[in-house]
């Protein structure tokens, strides 16, 4: 299957825009490496606060918080409106900004920063209420708000779904008695050229004999930046393969069976401590990137899951993942009566007659992850 090449991705979109603005050299740095850390759906999963240590300790670049703040409004302001919200919420807000003033978009964003739960919840009566406004007002501000892109960044990637092929990164045979990574290298291999080398040698060499040293110190800052650009590339597919094997081991159950219920929990700080390897490398190693089993194409942080629930007591191969309560929602909802779809309570009764200690928020949570619309706009008349 050809790759696409008239459709960009949400991240080459941004940069392109942002390659069009007047910045500042900081600022433009701040928004380059927010966009970097918006996912798929132009959200930034990552608290604020926390970016400028993250670009100090992957970039070696200081910024002060107020640089980066101003770089995350620039990230706002672009287009699809609603990338660099920090929440569904405020992804909606950022929207509802850019439309022309009006008493029903001020109603919406009202509804949205004052009583956003409520509205999750589609509790009118508190909303008219709580905001002292008609029912006809909240109506048509609802209605607004249903207008909008929950997901804004999809819509830019949606051009090249079916056309654009995901490449693996890692490669997992699972055919024999135990599990061969390999690392599906675009790389070719790098050298230095060997006339390069030698003109580095013989610069040295005559070092003494010229008067001018410019030529040799031109030579030898390529060629060290040569040098340091191949080993840097060297550690990158060393760390990927540390972190995939670690991976590997960790969840070795589940490359033996292929069943999502042998995932055990795992977080980033359980690779760190089996590979040695820094929790921001090891983040890096797994953003974005992909491994080929021989039943499918999965994110690197597919098996990546917290414990859900109370697994005190417990042993961790038992403890509750969330892929095994997505797994769980899942099941329940394509075996129920489309005409009588079962709400999050209901899903939530029947996973805790099974004897899974969950919460209804939880389901929720999960549902909505998964992309299962609520209960209401699942039924079929």
């Amino acid at each position: 299957m050809p790759l696409a090449d008239s459709a960009p991705s949400l991240y080459d979109s941004l940069l392109s825009q942002l390659g069009q603005l007047h910045l500042d050299p900081d600022v433009l740095t701040a928004a380059r490496f927010i966009v970097g850390n918006l996912d798929s759906n132009g959200r930034l999963q990552r608290d604020p606060s926390f970016l400028v240590n993250d670009l100090a300790f992957s970039e070696g670049i200081d910024l002060p918080q107020s640089v980066m703040d101003k770089g995350l409004e620039v990230v706002r302001t672009l287009e699809p409106h609603g990338v660099g919200a920090v929440s569904l919420a405020d992804c909606l807000s950022i929207q509802l900004d850019y439309l022309p003033p009006s008493q029903t978009r001020d109603d919406a964003l009202r509804i949205l920063n004052e009583q956003y739960e409520a509205f999750s919840m589609l509790h009118t009566h508190l909303l008219v209420s709580r905001l002292r406004i008609s029912q006809e007002r909240v109506n048509a501000a609802i209605d607004l708000i249903r207008t909008l892109n929950p997901k804004p960044g999809a819509s830019v990637d949606s051009a090249a779904i079916g056309t654009n092929t995901i490449i693996p990164d890692v490669i997992i045979d699972t055919s024999g008695d135990e599990p061969i990574i390999t690392l599906n290298n675009r790389i070719p291999e790098l050298r230095i050229s060997e006339t390069f080398s030698q003109a580095e040698t013989d610069m040295t060499k005559r070092m003494e004999k010229l008067k001018d040293n410019s030529d040799r110190e031109f030579i030898l800052n390529r060629y060290n930046d040569a040098r340091d650009f191949i080993k840097s590339l060297k550690l990158r597919q060393q760390a990927m393969m540390s972190v995939a094997t670690a991976i590997v081991k960790l969840q070795r159950e589940y490359f033996d069976t292929e069943d999502i219920y042998r995932l055990r929990p795992m977080m980033i700080k359980d690779i760190e401590k089996l590979t040695g390897q820094d929790a921001s490398v090891i983040s890096r190693c797994t953003a974005n990137k992909y491994v080929a089993l021989p039943w499918g194409i999965f994110p690197l942080r597919f098996f990546f899951s917290d414990t859900v629930g109370d697994n005190s007591g417990e042993e961790d191969t038992d403890a509750l993942t969330n892929r095994k309560i997505e797994a769980e929602i899942r099941r329940v909802v394509d075996a129920e009566d489309p005409k009588h779809p079962l709400s999050d309570e209901k899903i939530t009764q029947t996973l805790l007659s099974e004897g899974l200690n969950i919460s209804r928020r939880t389901v929720a949570k999960y549902r909505d992850r998964l992309n299962i619309p609520p209960a209401r706009l699942r039924k079929q008349i």
